[in-house]
Formats: C-alpha cells, sequence, structure tokens
C-alpha cells in the first residue's frame, strides 16, 4: 500500500511538472512560428546599436529613448558602453539619436537604465523618471529635461526597500509615481526558481514623498506599466501569462482589478496614445532563444495594437512581426502621426511609415 501511495504521488508531481514545462515552452514561444507582418516601409533608427529599451514621446514629437540596459538575464553588446538617454527629434526626415547630456553629480558610468516615463506640469517643465540598476540594484532617477541644451539635469535618486526590483514605472506628478517589480535583478537562484515555477510573486508600488505601498500584486512577471488618457486606469503588462490587467485607480491610490486581457505572446511595455488611448506593445514572440541565444539566429519582434481596451471586445492587431532578420527581442513600440517605433532590449531600433506600401 505504501508503495502505491509512493507511487502515485510521484505520477502526480510528474504530470504537475511536465504540465508546467509545456506551459513555460508555450509563453516561451518555442512551438511558434513567426510569418513576417510589416505595416509599410521600415528603417533603422541611426545612432542605436545597444538597445532601446523603453520609449517616451513628448507631445512635440521628440522622443526620449533608454539605451544600453545591461541585464544578467540578457545578451549584452554594449560591455564598455555605459547606459544613456537617447533623444530623437521624429519631425526629422531621417530619424537620428543623439545622447542627452547629464548634468555633474550624477553618476554616469554606473547608470544602466531601464523603464522611463515623463510627466509634464502646468508650466511645461518635462520630468524624466527612469529606472536605474546600478552594481545590479534598483533606483529611481528623476530629471528635467532641458531641450534648448539637449540635456538632463538631474533633480533626486530615489531608493526605497518596497522599490527592490523595479522593471517600469509611470509617472503620475513631479514626485509620484507607480512602479513594477519583478525578479530581473535579484539573486540567479531566485529569478530561475521563479520562472520555472510560475509563482505569481511580482507586484505594484505606488510611491509618494509621503507615502510607498503596495497597490496590486499576485502577478508573474510584472513588466510594463502605463495610465490611461483619462488617468483613470492603470495597465499593467504580465509577461509570463501573457496577459495585460486593467485596474482603476482608487482615491487612496490603491488599484483595482477591472478586466484582464489575454495575448498570445509575451507583453513587454506599454505606451498609451493620449489622443486615441490606443495601447500599443513590445512584445517577444520566442523568448526561449535568449536562453540559448545566437546572434545569427536571435529573439523575433512583434508589436501588438490594442484599440478600445476598457470595451467588452477590444480590438487586438498584429502589426509587426519578425523573426530576427532586422530587429531582435522588441520591448516597446509606440506611434506618432504616421511613424511607428520600436525599441528593443539591447538591440537597434527601428521606424516604419504607417499605412506606406
Amino acid at each position: 500500500m505504501g508503495k502505491l501511495l509512493i507511487l502515485a504521488i510521484f505520477v502526480v508531481l510528474l504530470s504537475a511538472v511536465a504540465y508546467r514545462l509545456l506551459d513555460l515552452c508555450d509563453n516561451l514561444g518555442v512551438f511558434r512560428k513567426l510569418d513576417p507582418v510589416k505595416p509599410g516601409n521600415c528603417y533603422l533608427i541611426k545612432g542605436i546599436e545597444y538597445g532601446s529599451e523603453d520609449i517616451s514621446i513628448l507631445p512635440g514629437g521628440l522622443a526620449l529613448i533608454s539605451s544600453g540596459l545591461r541585464c544578467p538575464m540578457m545578451p549584452n553588446f554594449a560591455d564598455d558602453q555605459r547606459g544613456q538617454i537617447l533623444l530623437v527629434d521624429l519631425n526629422q526626415p531621417v530619424l537620428k539619436a543623439v545622447a542627452l547630456r547629464i548634468s555633474r553629480g550624477f553618476d554616469v558610468e554606473s547608470f544602466n537604465p531601464h523603464g522611463l516615463s515623463t510627466y509634464i506640469d502646468e508650466d511645461d517643465t518635462v520630468y524624466v523618471f527612469v529606472v536605474n540598476h546600478p552594481q545590479n540594484m534598483t533606483t529611481v532617477e528623476i530629471f528635467k529635461f532641458e531641450e534648448e541644451q539637449n540635456s538632463l539635469i538631474h533633480l533626486e535618486t530615489i531608493q526605497h526597500e518596497l522599490l527592490h526590483s523595479v522593471n517600469d514605472i509611470v509617472a503620475l506628478s513631479s514626485d509620484r509615481f507607480y512602479a513594477t517589480n519583478d525578479h530581473y535583478f535579484i539573486q540567479e537562484p531566485l529569478k530561475t526558481f521563479g520562472c520555472l515555477s510560475g509563482l505569481a510573486w511580482c507586484n505594484v508600488v505606488y510611491y509618494s514623498p509621503s507615502e510607498v505601498k503596495e497597490v496590486a500584486t499576485g502577478f508573474r512577471f510584472a513588466n510594463g506599466i502605463n495610465i490611461s488618457p483619462d488617468r483613470r486606469y492603470i495597465y499593467i503588462a504580465d509577461s509570463s501569462a501573457q496577459n495585460i490587467h486593467i485596474m482603476e485607480i482608487n482615491l487612496n491610490n490603491t488599484l483595482t482589478p477591472v478586466k484582464t486581457l489575454h495575448l498570445e505572446t509575451m507583453p513587454d511595455n506599454l505606451e498609451v496614445d493620449p489622443k486615441t488611448g490606443d495601447v500599443w506593445v513590445g512584445c517577444c514572440p520566442n523568448c526561449w532563444k535568449i536562453l540559448f541565444y545566437d546572434p545569427e539566429n536571435g529573439l523575433g519582434s512583434e508589436v501588438i495594437k490594442i484599440e478600445n481596451i476598457l470595451s467588452e471586445d477590444p480590438k487586438v492587431t498584429q502589426v509587426y512581426l519578425n523573426n530576427d532578420s532586422v530587429l531582435q527581442g522588441s520591448s516597446v513600440a509606440i506611434a506618432y502621426e504616421e511613424k511607428l517605433l520600436i525599441g528593443t532590449i539591447f538591440h537597434k531600433a527601428l521606424h516604419c511609415e504607417l499605412g506606406s506600401s
């Protein structure tokens, strides 16, 4: 009887592991075939070689881009290249990135920028929030953007025990934000265990100078985060579960779940069109390749557009897809007028002419 019980337990455990491995393979795109999709003519953005992990576009058409992320889980083409915030003027006929100067006193040598977000106050001052990982720690850096000088003035460094491994950020004012915690920058055994187990142990944190608190939890891999144009809803990408969560902002800044939208791909960063409310998602269609990275057979790139995300039947459109021939490992996408910008974790950046033949 005892042997039968042990055998039964073994079979149950083996079945659970097999199910989890199949689920993981499916989420990572192991079995997925990539048939290219392109919205129009596409061109590489000059001056971007070491990643364009996150992008924020200002109302006048200036794009701020975080570049040079060095992450334990990702390939790195920029061993001797420090992290930068790049500027691209989308009004120019040929798009070219230039590095913004950062004010003295900030440690540019250890700058390791990840997600970013911008906030514009009533005086048109542009605040730039950047997730930073110096020496694999996590800080949030707040800068003021000086357009005439092509520079960033460093205002503040924020570090808090609840902001232990921040992935992305969305600014609410000049000193408040929501942030997602994942496990890029924690001990390697814990990262591996979390990935394989499927534990829902990631969260969202609200930060203000007077209060810091967890406001949502239960995500397998909390990644991109953004806010609706009316500033009533927060959108959160749970990459491992292939979900986008829509949550309502309460008066006390906690978040209440509204709905969940499932995608058949791994969402990364989320960008919201301020005019239409459309959500643009940079996705990784075959992330398993990062475990066995080969530059000649690298990660694919995918862009999803979601219209009417708050409705009962959102429209989900695959706008771009390639199998690594041009762009490896897309992480973000955002449209400005008739241009679509696509950024990557560690590779180049692309812009496509929407609607062109």
